[in-house]
């Protein structure tokens, strides 16, 4: 079984999540910063829409910091999920953030292009010590929030590391693209001068690829979608399942994620007839599974009785009694000719009037009749089960007849001691239950009728006492 994560080890993953989002989010202000004040000085539309897209980069990591705050905030009563769904909220805001720059560098480039406007670059080499560095800063920010979405699990960061890898190739277009228009415009080359509105088109198609990703995964996500390596891992968790001793089906498996935080909901199929105890363990095997696959799962299975061909009648039946909540016991099954006769004995309540046990044990009759169709005839025994704590004044009439006994067993001389009185009831039947000490040497013939006197005494002393039991002991072997 998967080893549940402590509170320490949370706290420390959730640190260092929130470290990685604050140390994207100083990073794009910087890298944003330099690239629109390059791109003003040099006029470049590839700048200027690498700096919209470092723009939507630095919301986008505000929107991951806030996301990765508010995600491990823990369920409560509004959220009995969590807060984890808060991640794919943000990154689904991202995508619409990257589709309005997306639209703008496609409007202006093309209204360049057309026009012919603001071609001619200034020459200067600032963008490309710019680039240089957005694409070391996006390399170095993107493999940190990669590993840490790996190890805590997290949406949010993993999506901010997959936008910021896109942003090398990005900056790479634009770098071709503001190196081919500086040699346009030196060697008077027109076709390389419209090189850099078309590396920011390139810029364009990139940020939309990557929105149109994030848009599907966000969207699958809030809806609750499994997606293809989660079946996959589903299929092998049935397969596991099906596999443990006990589980005669796998009725539904279903999984869902909530930021890092992993949800499975199973029904399994077990036989009717296994006690609590071994559905129990079966349910730990089955949650062992579950977490093998998705580990620090929260899970919840729901067992089904199921009938199975190597039940007998008599399991089928004591079946049939525990789904009405009633006990049965002495089931006897005999065949008389092509059908089976049933007799069985049900328990009832004391104080239960005979009209509602009888038509319980009718209802019982019918349903066995239902689920067990080759039964021709059954017989119900009604009986009562004692409901009632014993009162005072009972308790006190068996210490009277104790100490009636003891007084009675004084005329015995044979008789050294009498212990562990117990005094049973059975209906209006009154049992007394005795231990007595007798003298080692004592003879059996004498004990006897020592035992059979005492027995005569007693009765003739309590008359509403039934039976008298009487185990005798040697002096020597006393326990008391």
């Amino acid at each position: 079984m998967s080893a549940t994560a402590t509170p320490e080890s949370t706290r420390t993953s959730s640190h260092e999540k929130r470290a990685a989002a604050l140390f994207s989010v100083l990073a794009a202000g910087g890298i944003t910063l330099l690239k629109l004040a390059t791109g003003i000085l040099t006029g470049s539309l590839g700048m200027l829409s690498e700096a919209a897209h470092s723009t939507i980069d630095l919301l986008a990591a505000g929107i991951t910091l806030f996301s990765v705050r508010m995600s491990d905030c823990p369920a409560d009563e509004t959220h009995n999920y969590g807060h984890g769904k808060i991640e794919s909220l943000s990154a689904f805001v991202e995508s619409f953030l990257m589709l309005g720059s997306c639209i703008w560098i496609v409007t202006e480039a093309i209204r360049r292009m057309t026009s012919r406007e603001h071609l001619a670059l200034a020459p200067s080499p600032w963008p490309f010590l710019v680039l240089l560095l957005s694409i070391a800063v996006d390399f170095t920010r993107s493999r940190k929030l990669h590993k840490i979405a790996l190890e805590s699990s997290s949406q949010a960061l993993e999506a901010d590391a997959i936008h910021f890898s896109t942003d090398i190739w990005s900056s790479t277009a634009v770098l071709i693209g503001l190196t081919a228009s500086f040699i346009g415009s030196k060697w008077k080359i027109p076709a390389l001068e419209m090189a850099d509105p078309i590396a920011a088109l390139v810029v364009s198609g990139i940020i939309l690829h990557v929105t149109i990703g994030l848009a599907r995964r966000t969207i699958d996500a809030l809806l609750d979608a499994t997606p293809k390596e989660a079946r996959e891992a589903t299929q092998a968790l049935e397969h596991e399942l099906r596999s443990i001793h006990g589980v005669l089906e796998v009725n539904r498996v279903r999984t869902r994620r909530s930021g890092s935080n992993s949800f499975a909901d199973l029904t399994l199929g077990l036989a009717q007839n296994l006690t609590f105890q071994r559905t129990e363990q079966i349910t730990r095997e089955a949650t062992a599974a579950v977490e093998r696959h998705l580990p620090g799962a929260d899970v919840v299975i729901h067992t089904v009785p199921m009938a199975t061909g190597a039940e007998s009648v008599h399991d089928r039946i004591r079946a049939v009694a525990a789904r009405m909540n009633l006990t049965i016991h002495d089931v006897s099954v005999q065949r008389i000719g092509e059908r089976l006769q049933v007799e069985q004995h049900l328990e009832v309540d004391e104080r239960m009037p005979l009209r509602q046990a009888h038509d319980l044990a009718t209802q019982l009759e019918a349903a066995i009749d239902r689920a067990i169709p080759e039964v021709g005839s059954i017989l119900t025994h009604i009986e009562s089960e004692p409901a009632t704590i014993e009162q005072p004044d009972s308790q006190e009439h068996d210490r009277q007849l104790e100490v009636l006994l003891r007084h009675v067993a004084k005329a015995f001389p044979e008789i050294l001691d009498i212990h562990d009185v117990l005094v049973t009831r059975m209906g209006s039947h009154l049992q007394v239950n005795c231990h007595c000490t007798m003298p080692d040497d004592l003879p059996m013939s004498k004990v006897h009728a020592t035992i059979t006197a005492l027995e005569g005494a007693f009765k003739l002393e309590a008359p509403k006492v039934d039976r008298l039991l009487i185990h005798p002991e040697p002096a020597t072997d006393n326990r008391r």
